[in-house]
């Protein structure tokens, strides 16, 4: 964690205050103090801020290499992904969320290996739990088995 302190006349014409705007977007916050200062010499807001850089490695962000997975996955896992990963963009686009919220690529990846998609193998993959089934389970689930299980036809 480390400390910037910012003091902006009040009367101050936007230059210091848009220094510290482009500060605050450009590192995660942990906290901001501010205090109204006045003295002879004027009045000036004084801002204490708590932050760790965005770029360091405390700051949790993964450094990990991406993984392509048209090379580590077999053709047919890979075309099986690939159909995923549309799926995936349609349910984000519809629920209003990112894709990796929906299921990430290694979940994705997960799914893909799987014979067959239902319910019970999901619970299988890692990173995929009773909350994600219940959301998204039914436009993942393969239509095939589904059709089977409950004897209806597309």
């Amino acid at each position: 964690m480390q400390i910037k302190l910012f003091t902006i006349p009040v009367g101050d014409s936007g230059g210091m205050l848009d220094e510290m705007n482009r500060f605050l977007s450009g590192n995660k916050i942990l906290e901001v103090e501010n205090q109204l200062i006045s003295n002879v010499h004027g009045a000036y807001w004084c801002f204490c801020v708590r932050y760790i850089e965005r770029n360091s490695r405390s700051a949790g962000y993964s450094t990990a290499k991406k993984i392509d997975y048209k090379e580590v996955l077999e053709e047919e896992t890979f075309k099986k992904f690939a159909s995923l990963r549309e799926t995936r963009k349609k349910v984000a686009a519809e629920q209003g969320v990112p894709a990796f919220a929906v299921f990430t690529d290694e979940e994705l990846a997960g799914l893909a290996k799987l014979s067959v998609i239902t319910a019970g193998s999901m619970l299988n993959v890692k990173g995929i739990g009773d909350k994600k089934i219940a959301r998204y389970s039914k436009y993942f689930i393969d239509k095939k088995q589904d059709n089977e299980t409950t004897g209806s036809v597309d």
